[in-house]
């Protein structure tokens, strides 16, 4: 009996050290016509048809019996919260994985999120969208299970590299105008070498489709995860960046031409990278929601009533329940392996929330998930309150000034923790 024992703690001891991960995919465009996310001069337009399928693309990582899924989204946004919660729960009773990435990519030609079972709110008249949640979540909670189920031992890399010419500050008349460059990419390989997944993190805007296309398209980070797809044989992850303030900059491309071009230079940097087995895996994670005064009212009937002329009234009422309590936004933080820093942030960040974290958080790589696990509007930097304008002003900056950096002080705060360089900070 003894001797049995002690096998089977050597067997969970050796389990424990293991590195594996698994990926996998699933379609999430709405089968029906659905009111459309991003613009607001469609109003409550319903879609009608589809460019390109919006997917769900899930990469699970065990390190050291510490399981992550990192889920990037063909969406405007991540999933409004019931939905997220939903998601949540069915991922941790059924693979037991409690830390998640549920990240929108921000493509402006995807569906409305944030209807609900209410009179008013969207039940009677956009039943057709309810019906897409149920599936919507199911698709996301599945391919996380089978990615889970997918896993196998693999070998690991990360890597960056700055890019120009291919995103530009939309949002600041000063100079020189901030702007994240950098491309970070994580590269999985199975034991034998083979590409298993790759995740691309970048920023800017997929606003490059015309708002009176009422098609559903996932923009150029469609073509982006079929170019990455179709050179590395691997399942392609993509999550978008801190694109506040950052649009898309190439003279003359349409979608699709950006998207490959972006995608090549993916690949050439995946290619770029040797993924190594790990010899100490190891992953923590924090999440924390914060609250934080909102600088617009909803609740007053003369700002309510601006806010339906320019979107519709079901859509406004929503942000008016998320909003009666201050601004909650999300903030979820990992470190994988000693080295690799995820940081998501349920909004859109401007540009040098994440540059400045990067440079002050001193890790190898460090990835930004913006629009990851809610979403809470735009968190402009002080300056950019300061000097006002779409992105930075209060119609649309809902929480307090400051906040953004204040977020951004307690990632930087539970990287340096998590590595051992402070105690006991908050």
């Amino acid at each position: 009996m003894r001797c049995f024992w002690v096998l089977l703690l050597m067997s969970a001891s050796m389990g424990a050290q293991t590195f594996q991960a698994g990926a996998a995919r699933r379609e999430i465009t709405p089968r029906e016509p659905v009111p459309m996310w991003g613009y607001g001069d469609r109003h409550d337009a319903l879609s009608q048809g589809t460019l390109d399928p919006l997917y769900a693309d899930a990469l699970v990582i065990d390190a050291g019996g510490t399981r992550l899924a990192i889920v990037g989204l063909d969406l405007g946004r991540a999933p409004a919260e019931p939905s997220l919660l939903r998601i949540r729960a069915r991922i941790e009773k059924e693979t037991g994985i409690r830390h998640s990435f549920i990240a929108g990519s921000h493509t402006h030609h995807g569906p409305v999120l944030e209807f609900t079972e209410v009179e008013g709110k969207g039940k009677g008249r956009f039943d057709a969208t309810l019906r897409y949640y149920r599936e919507m979540e199911s698709a996301i909670a599945e391919a996380v299970i089978e990615a889970n189920r997918r896993l196998q031992p693999a070998r690991i890399a990360a890597g960056a590299k700055q890019l120009e010419g291919l995103n530009a500050n939309r949002h600041s008349k000063l100079e020189p105008k901030p702007r994240d460059r950098e491309m970070a990419v994580l590269r999985l390989d199975t034991l034998e070498g083979k590409p298993l997944a790759v995740l691309v993190n970048w920023a800017a805007h997929p606003t490059t489709i015309p708002s009176e296309t009422l098609k559903f398209s996932a923009d150029y980070v469609g073509a982006l995860k079929r170019t990455v797809s179709e050179a590395m044989g691997a399942a392609p992850v993509f999550i978008q960046g801190a694109a506040g303030d950052l649009r898309t900059e190439r003279a003359g491309k349409d979608y699709v031409a950006y998207g490959e071009a972006l995608g090549a230079e993916a690949v050439k940097l995946a290619q770029s990278l040797t993924p190594k087995p790990v010899e100490k895996p190891a992953l923590l994670m924090r999440e924390e929601r914060f609250r934080f005064k909102a600088r617009t009212d909803l609740k007053n009937p003369l700002v309510r009533m601006m806010y339906e002329q320019a979107f519709f009234p079901e859509l406004v009422r929503h942000y008016e329940d998320e909003y009666a309590d201050g601004v909650r936004p999300w903030l979820t933080v990992g470190l994988l392996n000693g080295e690799i820093a995820l940081v998501g942030a349920s909004g859109e960040f401007f540009s040098n929330h994440a540059v400045r974290l990067r440079e002050r958080a001193r890790v190898e790589t460090l990835f930004f998930f913006g629009y990851c696990n809610g979403y809470h509007q735009y968190f402009p930097t002080i300056e950019g309150a300061a000097e006002g304008g779409y992105g930075a002003d209060a119609q649309v900056a809902i929480a307090e000034v400051g906040a953004g950096e204040e977020m951004m002080n307690r990632a930087l705060l539970w990287l340096f923790e998590m590595r051992g360089r402070l105690r006991g900070a908050k």
